[in-house]
């Protein structure tokens, strides 16, 4: 087994670099201990953008077309409708089996097994997977989630967040017919609520927000939402993620490259991770394919500018006393709400 590039992690954004690499021909090795489609916490909104990245790379999952976004509170609502295509509501499951299958159609080779250290080289790395192998990577890319193993393995963790400012996500799905096209995000006191339609009889509801966090409670403190679920099944247990917040010092240590969550997160508030995620896995490639980490470090930067700094703003207006002029705000500018939306979901 000689690869050219090792991809570790094999979720949304690990299989998107598999596809890139094998599309740009290069021979890949995808490291992934889990078998079969990976569930996680997820708000589930693929936004335009996402999805035309997804179709670009010959993936185009099943789910329920979307229109747009809607900020909602008990007094105010402000929608904003996507102006050129629309985005689509996809089971995470869904999502991950359709980008596993591409990647297979496309030669991606698989082991099942976790990477339990790295050994940087000057031509690349040697990993040591759980299963007693080795493997020489000439070039490594680290798509393996949030509290990425491989970041800490390189020497890349970044600064930590105090306990008290952490926040976490947790999704719960219902069967209900969805009752709108868009996006709906509840902002309650303490926590926001997603509800995005992902077939045409299931809701997702995913809340965000600090510990305790508890699905139920978010959703019984929003009278609207509590009365479109009330006396609905649920139709899948509660998953959590967090802390969000995660911070990588850098985006590579010699040959050793870092994709999606694993390279730096802010938070789940705007729905924008799986759009940033495929842009990086696009990057990454091309940096292994030119040789340039500096490349890579700066489309990283250039990719998530937007994303980094209106979730950053976002994240401390809802920490503050100006919380709950939020959604009041951005209906009293629909003009402003609309483009920061577009601006974040192309």
């Amino acid at each position: 087994m000689n690869p050219q590039v090792v991809v570790v992690g094999g979720g949304p954004i690990g299989l998107a670099c598999a596809i890139e690499a094998r599309i740009d021909g290069l021979d890949v090795l995808l490291v992934e201990p889990r078998v079969g489609p990976i569930d996680k916490a997820c708000g589930e909104g693929l936004m335009p953008g996402a999805l035309a990245a997804l179709h670009r790379i010959g993936v185009d999952p099943a789910g329920r077309r979307l229109d747009g976004i809607a900020y909602v509170d008990g007094q105010s609502r402000v929608e904003h409708r996507f102006a050129d295509r629309p985005g689509r509501g996809v089971r995470r499951t869904v999502l991950h089996q359709a980008l596993a299958e591409r990647a297979a159609e496309l030669g991606a080779e698989r082991i099942h097994a976790k990477v339990t250290a790295v050994s940087k080289q000057a031509a690349g790395a040697i990993l040591t997977l759980s299963d007693g192998q080795t493997v020489d990577a000439p070039w490594v890319i680290a798509a393996d989630g949030l509290h990425s193993p491989v970041r800490r393995m390189v020497g890349l963790d970044g600064r930590g967040q105090p306990g008290t400012r952490r926040r976490f996500g947790l999704r719960k799905h219902f069967a209900v017919e969805p009752w709108t096209s868009l996006v709906e995000v509840h902002w309650s006191e303490g926590a926001e609520a997603y509800v995005t339609p992902v077939d045409e009889h299931t809701v997702g509801v995913a809340v965000l927000g600090p510990r305790p966090l508890d699905i139920d409670e978010v959703i019984a403190g929003i009278p609207e939402l509590a009365d479109r679920l009330r006396g609905v099944d649920a139709v899948s247990d509660p998953r959590g993620a967090g802390p969000l917040l995660q911070r990588a010092r850098a985006r590579s240590s010699g040959r050793v490259l870092l994709a999606g969550d694993a390279s730096g997160y802010v938070d789940a508030l705007t729905g924008e991770g799986m759009r940033v995620g495929f842009a990086q896995a696009r990057a990454a490639v091309a940096a292994v394919r030119t040789g340039n980490t500096e490349q890579y470090e700066r489309a990283w930067r250039s990719t998530t500018r937007d994303f980094r700094m209106l979730t950053s703003a976002l994240v401390a207006a809802s920490r503050s006393r100006f919380r709950a002029r939020i959604v009041p705000t951005a209906a009293r500018r629909p003009e402003l709400f609309g483009s920061i939306v577009e601006r974040l979901s192309h």
